[in-house]
């Protein structure tokens, strides 16, 4: 990510500098999304660094969800720079600019390059890793609106109109909007403690069920800390002349092997301890 942030900080310099000269609403809107992925950049490092914090106090997680919390906060400022962009093309529309078509195609090449090879550098990191993730698809649209970039210039220096400069920023617009989508639904998912993405609910409750000596299971809660740190609890209710413990570390590690999931928090009842239970909490007889 680092290095990815300085490819990101030249290109942005020299996209706002050549923006304002051509007056090329397209290589603007490349400038401005740009700003996005600088920023993006900075808070996934600040958040990577949080996370590594110890647990301490009554943060007995630590700060792991800073990286969920980055993630959300990019795809929101991903809305907010993709509804700017949209705005601003309308409205020159009707009345587009004359730009410099040679100057916005060079800029475009320039940008292109520096997109791909901070995308190809992102990709070589952890992708399950939310943060990373979300730095590289910004990282991947900013390459897609390099390209667009690269064709309005061409399209206006073969002497088509100016109008293409503000379509091709609408096109930049949508993509950024569509790039948002990923990184404002799954740290919401994290957060509402949902369970993970391909994680069937009720096939782990069945795998548990299938586990000799289980007799059922409730109470059951699968969710994500943060990236790659997938957790469940649940009350297993066993046969009453079963061995708790050895079922209790079979079922921990079938739930490693079958679902990725480390870390368990399994309450283990017997058959009676739950029909004693069930009998206590029923209600007063009239």
């Amino acid at each position: 990510m680092w290095i990815a942030l300085a490819i990101n900080v030249a290109m942005l310099v020299v996209a706002a500098g050549v923006g304002v000269r051509t007056r090329s609403r397209a290589v603007l809107a490349d400038a401005g999304h740009g700003v996005a992925d600088v920023g993006s950049i900075v808070l996934a490092l600040i958040a990577a660094r949080l996370a590594l914090m110890p647990a301490a106090g009554r943060r007995t997680f630590g700060y792991q969800r800073s990286e969920v919390l980055a993630a959300l906060v990019n795809g929101l400022l991903l809305v907010l720079v993709g509804t700017v962009i949209a705005v601003e093309a309308f409205g020159r529309l009707g009345d587009p600019p004359s730009i410099d078509g040679a100057g916005v195609l060079a800029l475009g090449l320039l940008g292109l390059l520096g997109n791909v090879a901070a995308t190809v550098v992102l990709a070589r990191g952890q992708r399950q890793d939310i943060n990373l993730e979300g730095v590289l698809r910004h990282s991947a649209a900013d390459a897609l609106g390099s390209l667009g970039v690269v064709v309005a210039g061409a399209f206006v220096l073969a002497g088509g109109s100016d109008v293409v400069d503000p379509i091709v920023s609408l096109l930049i617009s949508a993509l950024i909007l569509a790039s948002s989508w990923r990184l404002i639904k799954e740290p919401f998912d994290v957060l509402m403690e949902a369970a993970p993405a391909g994680v069937d609910v009720e096939g782990v409750g069945r795998t548990i069920c299938e586990e000799q000596g289980v007799r059922s299971v409730h109470d059951l809660h699968v969710w994500t800390v943060t990236s790659g740190f997938r957790a469940i609890a649940a009350h297993v209710v066993v046969s009453a002349d079963a061995d708790r413990d050895l079922i209790r570390r079979r079922l921990e590690l079938t739930l490693r092997e079958s679902f990725d999931i480390e870390h368990t928090t399994l309450q283990m009842e017997e058959e009676a301890e739950q029909g004693l239970l069930e009998v206590e909490n029923a209600p007063p007889r009239a």
